[in-house]
C-alpha cells in the first residue's frame, strides 16, 4: 500500500473525524492492513473563506506550499484535504507539488451522480465555497444543477460552522432543519454536506437519507486509491 498524505487542521475535530473514518472504513485484520498517514494538523492556516472574500491569500498560500511539498519529501503517494473551501486554490496547490490531490467536490458530485436520476443538487457550504462556484462547476460539469440556499438559510449554515461546531457548542438542529427544509421545497434531488464541519452533523445525529457528506467521499478515495479494501 502507498502513504497517504494529509493537510488538516481545518478544522481540527473535522481532520481527526476523517483519520477515524478512514481507520473505520478499511479492511483490517491487523494494525499492518491499515494505510501508513501522514497528517499535518494546520490548525493555524489561515481562514479559507476569509483569504477568498478578502482576496489576502499569499499566507494561506505559502502554508499549503510547505505543507503540500513537506508531504511529498516523506514518500506521500496522495494527498487528501479534509476542507471543502479550500479546493478553491485546488490547481494552486496542486501546482505545488508532483503528488497527486484527491478533489474532493469533484469525487462528492460524482458519487451524487452515481445516486441515478440526481438533476438538482443542493450545496451546503461556507460563503467562500458557495460565492466561488468550487461546486456549482462540478455540478455543471456533470449536467446537474447546483441549488443554493436563500441569504437567510446560507447564514444558518454559517452560523452552525462557525457559531456552533469550531466554536465547541453543540449544533443548534433547528437551523439546520430550516436549511433542509428550504433544500426540500427546491425539489432537491440530492444535497451534499460540502463542508467538513457539518460531516460532524452527520456523525452526531440523524439527517435525511437526501444527504450526501463529501466527507465520505474524500474518505472512500483516500482508502482505495492507497491501494486498500474499502467497506
Amino acid at each position: 500500500m502507498e502513504k497517504l498524505g494529509v493537510i488538516g487542521g481545518m478544522g481540527p475535530e473535522a481532520t481527526s473525524y476523517f483519520y477515524q473514518e478512514v481507520i473505520e472504513h478499511t479492511v483490517a485484520a491487523r494494525d499492518q492492513d491499515h494505510i501508513d498517514m501522514v497528517i499535518i494538523s494546520q490548525s493555524s492556516m489561515p481562514d479559507r473563506t476569509k483569504a477568498i472574500l478578502t482576496g489576502d491569500d499569499t499566507h494561506l498560500l505559502e502554508v499549503m506550499r510547505t505543507d503540500a511539498q513537506a508531504l511529498e519529501t516523506l514518500g506521500c503517494a496522495h494527498i487528501a484535504i479534509p476542507c471543502n473551501t479550500s479546493h478553491y486554490f485546488y490547481n494552486q496547490i496542486q501546482s505545488f507539488t508532483k503528488v497527486p490531490i484527491i478533489h474532493m467536490p469533484r469525487e462528492a458530485v460524482r458519487e451524487a451522480m452515481g445516486r441515478g436520476d440526481v438533476h438538482r443538487i443542493g450545496i451546503m457550504a461556507t460563503d467562500g465555497t458557495i460565492r466561488t462556484g468550487v461546486y456549482a462547476r462540478e455540478c455543471g460539469a456533470a449536467g446537474a444543477k447546483p441549488v443554493v440556499l436563500s441569504p437567510e438559510c446560507q447564514a444558518d449554515v454559517m452560523s452552525i460552522i462557525y457559531d456552533d461546531v469550531k466554536a465547541g457548542r453543540p449544533v443548534n438542529m433547528h437551523k439546520f432543519d430550516r436549511v433542509m427544509a428550504e433544500f426540500f421545497r427546491a425539489q432537491c434531488d440530492a444535497v451534499i454536506l460540502a463542508c467538513t464541519e457539518l460531516s460532524l452533523i452527520k456523525r452526531d445525529h440523524d439527517i435525511p437519507d437526501i444527504c450526501l457528506d463529501a466527507m465520505d467521499s474524500l474518505v472512500r478515495e483516500s482508502i482505495v486509491r492507497s491501494g486498500a479494501q474499502y467497506q
